[in-house]
């Protein structure tokens, strides 16, 4: 069991957070809980469970991740339902990283009850 934090700002361990979901022992709940942990996913480079969780209509064939990017904190500043109630989502959120950060709105769908990215807007 690994004790150290989640990267995506939790409380709580990698383990038991976004770990349990990129492992596959648990669905992400909610869409901001699949942000997160997608947002996890990008710091750990698990292509594979990027691609698993990006809806087939708008999945890319691949994803080549840059092993130097050096994530640096997760930011959620709005979330519009995504909840166990809904069938859609949007999460606004800011990624930082070594130099910047990223600030966009993402849209999630479910699929076959399961949360999903669809796609996102960049912000400012």
């Amino acid at each position: 069991m690994t004790t150290r934090a989640c990267p995506c700002g939790l409380p709580e361990s990698y383990d038991a957070c976004c770990g349990r979901f990129h492992a596959g022992a648990a669905a992400a709940p909610t869409a901001e809980a699949l942000m997160r942990s997608r947002y996890s996913a990008f710091v750990r480079q698990d292509t594979g469970y990027l691609l698993r969780t990006w809806h087939p209509r708008t999945r890319p064939a691949r994803l080549d991740l840059d092993p130097a990017m050096r994530w640096t904190g997760l930011e959620i500043l709005q979330t519009s339902a995504g909840s166990a109630f809904h069938t859609t989502g949007t999460v606004t959120f800011r990624a930082s990283y070594r130099g910047g950060s990223l600030h966009e709105r993402s849209r999630f769908e479910r699929v076959d009850g399961a949360w999903v990215y669809v796609d996102g807007d960049f912000l400012e």
